[in-house]
């Protein structure tokens, strides 16, 4: 894929950033956050905020460093292999996290069309799986066949969310609203949790960055794909938010399963039930084939420096990392077979607060790796530049303490299983 025409051009890689986040977040998020009540609005702006500030950053990383790797090849250059690993590696368990989690968004909007598999365990469960592993054979065949996938899937999935957000606000129930805050936490614990909730529809700002290799004028075109494809998933999301916060009540709204289509059939009727539910499955079909891509981009380029097993780095004749991406949605399979047991939300919330968490931590450590790069290259930031790279590390902070303990007990556990591979692969690459 590296030589003649690249795979990826401005529209794809602005595609691939928006088609990412504006996944499975969106379309069940509302349900997530009903019990929080109109605060988790702010909560929605805070991360916007923070993700534009994050996207910034990686759109100067996209300028100072060139290749494939994402957070992970920043780390590494800025800090070296130790760090460079663990944000692999942590970063990685994210996308098997964010895989599981939007595969399950999917199978609960289905079940706007098919009922009974939002009561069936095992029917969910294997649907979800059969989501999973045709993606894997989507993007086995190829970066451009995947982008093209992910250009349709995005315009497609925007159009049914701009018209609810469009008729929805002029038809809200701002009773629905108050009290403010309806959780039994502070405003702000209670601002803290939804900034960390909402944040998981907002991870993938650095998605152009992970396959670099394959873009057009890389350092032109990511740096403009990761802030413009997050501006338009910060003014898709909250005006689309509020609407459906404002059609359906909070004690409806957290029992749903398709929070979106419900409020289009409040505006619409039945048929608009259908074109939103038809939508969000779309919409999450677009971000698992994006997410799938960087599922084998991240390890192959820890794998090509020694830091990952080396099985990551093989490619199959179309030129991409299929062991690898075998092996990862192995692992996104199992995540689901876990959670088999629980409701469709429940499901959606352990997991998506997994997957910011373990995202939250590459993100930290590559707002500094702007900063001590420029240093050691002996290239000055602005005070501009310097102040996003510390705003966007203070607000990573602020968001992981949202996850809560529970998640950061879990995802601590996580990180902590990679050091035992980290040492079995340096001790393999001195002996070799």
């Amino acid at each position: 894929m590296s030589i003649g025409r690249k795979a990826l051009g401005f529209w794809s890689a602005t595609s691939m950033v928006a088609g990412n986040m504006i996944g499975s977040g969106i379309f069940l998020l509302p349900a997530a956050l009903a019990t929080f009540g109109g605060i988790s609005i702010i909560g929605w702006i805070f991360s916007a905020v923070g993700s534009i500030l994050l996207a910034l950053v990686f759109a100067g990383l996209a300028r100072q460093i060139r290749g494939s790797g994402g957070p992970y090849l920043y780390t590494q250059a800025g800090f070296g292999d130790a760090p460079g690993f663990f944000v692999a590696w942590g970063y990685w368990i994210s996308i098997i996290a964010t895989n599981a989690a939007i595969a399950i968004a999917l199978v609960s909007y289905l079940s706007a069309f098919w009922p009974t598999i939002a009561s069936q365990g095992l029917l969910s469960t294997g649907v979800t799986l059969i989501f999973v592993w045709s993606l894997v054979i989507v993007n086995v065949r190829g970066v451009r066949l995947a982008g093209r996938v992910q250009l349709t899937t995005t315009v497609l999935k925007i159009l049914p969310l701009i018209a609810v957000a469009a008729f929805g606000l002029f038809s809200i129930e701002l009773s629905y609203f108050q009290p403010f805050n309806l959780s039994n936490q502070s405003d702000f614990s209670a601002l803290t949790a939804t900034a960390s909730l909402t944040m998981w529809a907002f991870l993938g700002m650095e998605s152009a960055n992970i396959p670099a290799a394959e873009v057009e004028n890389a350092t032109r075109t990511v740096p403009r794909a990761a802030v413009a494809g997050t501006c338009i998933a910060a003014l898709v999301y909250i005006p689309g938010t509020v609407a459906v916060m404002g059609l359906i009540s909070p004690e409806e709204l957290v029992q749903s399963n398709a929070p979106f289509a419900e409020a289009a059939a409040t505006l619409w009727g039945p048929w608009g039930y259908n074109l939103i539910g038809l939508g969000a499955i779309v919409s999450c079909f677009g971000a698992l084939n994006g997410w799938t891509l960087c599922l084998g981009q991240i390890p192959m380029a820890a794998a090509k420096d020694k830091l990952f097993p080396r099985v990551f780095a093989k490619k199959s004749k179309y030129g991409t990392p299929a062991k690898g991406l075998v092996i990862s949605s192995v692992l996104v399979s199992l995540l689901v077979l876990m959670n088999a047991s629980e409701s469709l939300v429940d499901q959606f919330t352990f997991v998506i607060l997994l997957a910011t968490l373990a995202a939250l931590l590459p993100y930290l450590l590559c707002a500094l790796a702007r900063i001590f790069i420029a240093a050691r290259s002996h290239q000055s930031l602005s005070t501009l530049e310097f102040s996003v790279c510390i705003l966007a590390a203070i607000f990573s902070i602020w968001a992981i303490t949202g996850t809560g303990f529970e998640t950061i007990f879990w995802g601590s556990i996580l990180f902590i299983a990679g050091l035992p591979i980290y040492v079995w692969i340096i001790r393999r690459s001195r002996d070799s």
